[in-house]
């Protein structure tokens, strides 16, 4: 079966790079009947930031990342969280010791700082110099004794080079002079991030570890790690890196969005999934708007790319407008109401319709309060807006138009946008206008602006008889008002 396995280290907010691997590890698990099991990796303590790990359970749940594993539900495999794993960890490094594979380390830190500033200093690689693989087993014996600290490190081969397969890279070969006596299990007992992925991942059975192509490079040290214990090595997916449009790293000390931000910003779930899922994989077929459950039937590996991706919120605003545009209308008002209210608060002004005039245009959800507020306070404009070059409306012809409209507004019995739509068709009929240059000053007159969700019938329609027709009165006198001026009346 494939197994696959989430392992973050709750070191703060789920970034983009994250989320992007959770979601393709939970695909591969999920396309190919599999298991998707959640471990925390807590081994480094000090990196620790309080509410990370709800963070994490928060952001699953939300995406729909449902783990079959993991610290809250359980499983075969437990625990799910690498501090309470402690005691799984050194006799596996023993028994490296015991096979010439690993060796106790009793070098102080003052050593360690004093090499790495020498090897500095001659132009050299910062690298141990293996000063404790040449102790005898007495002296070793007598450190322990002693309670001497110690690690326990890794022993690289020297010569030769390390193979390995990676189902995104291909073949990868590395030096083995490049590798460096990797520390396994630190002075307080806990094992090195590298060190526990392998047992962890071993000892849970993962078939499938995916990661950041940065990883690539420590790939044979994991491998030697397999290999010494005479394990089965797992098959790796590196994945490109997610980059700024620039080709830089995404940073959140660079100020950018993590998950959460994105939501924050007024971007949907499903959107973020979408777009995030085709940042490095390319499905087959010309599909590009997908479910979670859409991707969990069609995701391959195979499509998953060697390039570095950019996140690019041009694209992803398409994205979100895209599931937006696809929602029903029940849908879509439950969503967009919280920020409707944030700007319209006046009760009497039908949400569902305001919605309606919305669902068509709209990208961002932050973005709704500032494209309804005209409902509750009509903005301060002036006469200048009623000019139209396209539609050859002028103020005169607005003058006229708006004179018009108010009079046949005036005599509708029953206000519906039935009603509104034909009285206002009648008036350019009538007065020999074209439809725009009816419907532009109407809307300008309506709403203090040129563009707006929802056009002039629609508007009217949500505004009500009276505030419609007293809006209309407003915009002759500001015409009259500019009139005035330029004829010096």
């Amino acid at each position: 079966m494939v197994r696959t396995r989430f392992a973050p280290s709750p070191t703060g907010y789920m970034h983009i790079g994250n989320l992007r691997t959770a979601l393709y590890e939970y695909l591969i698990a999920k396309s190919n009947n599999g298991k998707f099991i959640l471990r925390i990796e807590d081994t480094d303590q000090e990196r620790i930031v309080d509410g990370s790990v709800d963070v994490i359970f928060k952001t699953l749940k939300t995406v729909g990342l449902k783990h079959d594993e993991g610290p809250d539900i359980g499983g075969d495999y437990g625990p799910y969280v690498q501090s309470e794993r402690k005691a799984l960890y050194m006799p596996h490094a023993l028994e490296m010791i015991k096979k010439g594979a690993a060796y106790h380390c009793f070098c102080t830190k003052e050593r360690l700082q004093a090499l790495k500033e020498e090897l500095e200093a001659s132009g050299k690689a910062n690298a141990y110099d293996r000063r404790c693989l040449g102790l005898s087993a007495e002296e070793v014996r007598q450190n322990l004794e002693n309670k001497v600290p110690f690690v326990i490190r890794q022993k690289m081969p020297r010569e030769g080079h390390t193979e390995f397969h990676d189902a995104v890279y291909g073949a990868i070969s590395v030096d083995n002079s490049e590798l460096e006596d990797q520390v396994l299990i630190k002075s307080d007992g806990l094992p090195t991030y590298n060190f526990a992925n392998v047992i962890d991942d071993h000892l849970m059975e993962i078939t499938h570890v995916v990661r950041g192509s940065e990883y690539l490079s420590s790939t044979p040290k994991y491998n030697l790690v397999y290999e010494s214990l005479g394990w089965s090595i797992p098959v790796y997916v590196h994945l490109p890196t997610v980059t700024k449009p620039g080709g830089q790293k995404l940073s959140k000390r660079a100020g950018d969005a993590s998950f959460e931000d994105l939501l924050g910003m007024g971007y949907l779930v499903e959107a973020v999934v979408n777009y995030i899922a085709l940042l490095g994989w390319s499905p087959k077929g010309t599909q590009e708007i997908f479910t979670l459950a859409d991707l969990e039937k069609c995701f391959d590996i195979a499509g998953i790319s060697k390039s570095p991706s950019a996140f690019d919120f041009p694209k992803l605003n398409y994205f979100n407008a895209e599931h937006l545009r696809r929602k029903n209308p029940d849908e879509f008002h439950e969503v967009v109401l919280p920020y409707i209210r944030k700007a319209v608060k006046n009760s009497a002004y039908d949400t569902r319709k305001i919605a309606k005039t919305l669902q068509p245009r709209v990208e961002i959800l932050l973005t709704i309060p500032e494209m309804v507020d005209f409902y509750d306070r009509l903005p301060d404009y002036g006469a200048e807006l009623f000019i139209n070059k396209k539609n050859k409306s002028s103020i005169e012809t607005s003058q006229n138009s708006l004179a018009a409209v108010l009079e046949g507004l005036a005599s509708i019995q029953e206000w519906g946008y039935n009603a509104i739509h034909e009285t206002m068709g009648n008036t350019a009929l009538q007065n020999n206008m074209k439809t725009g240059q009816v419907m532009w000053p109407a809307r300008i007159a309506l709403t203090g602006r040129q563009v707006t969700p929802g056009g002039a019938v629609e508007v009217a329609e949500i505004l009500g008889k009276d505030e419609c027709m007293r809006r209309i009165g407003l915009g002759l006198e500001k015409i009259r008002v500019s009139n005035d001026g330029v004829t010096g009346h």
